[in-house]
């Protein structure tokens, strides 16, 4: 985990939250890659999120600002209120939206798992990237416990249709295992939320865009202001995975 207030004393600490999105789609032919990442954060530091997104939406002249929703794919495309804007401008909105996070306070990281779909076939790439990222997130808090911090750890998704499986693998995943072990330091199935009502769901949907703008279009420049923010330990990143194909 990153930590941006090195005053804080790691015994505070209760609990972590994954918040993850995806961006691609698993069954569309025309796409190769498949992403879910998102932004894990101490349940008390939502708020320093929330607020660097607040105060981005009070400059962009929306009539009711906290109603405004940060969605990568509608804001470079120029969908709905965001047609008003030329592309640069929306470019630079993207920008200034990944960058909030660097005014995160306590411990913090962010976890995403690149997916080359022809690289798994004819596995699922969602099964295989929400095992790979679950697996991570619970071995970072292994870490954490070892160290004399322990912690547990919830994953909130955005509402999607794949609520019942990703519930279902977490289930498999806490009591079966998976090809990784088994997940010891979630406290619940994963919770599924209206991304309106969650500006760190919208962020998730902000860094899982920003990797697949840089595997599927080969455009960096999102993904650059993130650069370096996956959870790392001793100098290893653990927290992104890109899996491609052999």
């Amino acid at each position: 985990m990153r930590s941006a207030e090195p005053g804080v004393h790691s015994a505070a600490f209760l609990m972590h939250i994954l918040y993850l999105d995806d961006a691609g789609s698993p069954k569309n032919a025309a796409e190769r890659h498949f992403v879910l990442a998102g932004v894990s954060v101490f349940e008390r530091q939502t708020f320093y999120l929330e607020t660097e997104l607040d105060k981005l939406a009070a400059t962009l002249d929306h009539p009711e600002p906290e109603k405004l929703e940060f969605h990568g794919n509608q804001i470079l495309a120029g969908r709905g209120y965001w047609r008003k804007f030329p592309q640069s401008r929306r470019r630079t909105v993207l920008l200034d939206a990944l960058a909030c996070v660097r005014r995160l306070y306590g411990q913090w990281a962010l976890f995403g798992v690149v997916v080359d779909k022809a690289a798994v076939s004819p596995e699922d790439p969602v099964e295989y990237a929400f095992e790979e990222i679950a697996s991570r997130f619970d071995k970072t808090l292994r870490r954490m416990h070892l160290d004399g911090n322990s912690q547990r750890g919830l994953i909130v998704f955005d509402k999607s249709t794949m609520e019942t499986r990703i519930q279902a693998l977490t289930t498999e995943f806490r009591f079966s295992g998976h090809r990784n072990g088994k997940l010891h330091n979630l406290a619940d199935v994963p919770f599924f939320v209206d991304s309106a009502a969650s500006c760190l769901v919208q962020f998730a949907d902000l860094v899982s865009y920003a990797l697949w703008r840089r595997y599927e279009k080969d455009d960096s420049e999102f993904y650059d202001v993130i650069d370096g923010m996956f959870a790392a330990e001793g100098g290893v990143t653990h927290g992104l995975l890109v899996k491609r194909q052999d």
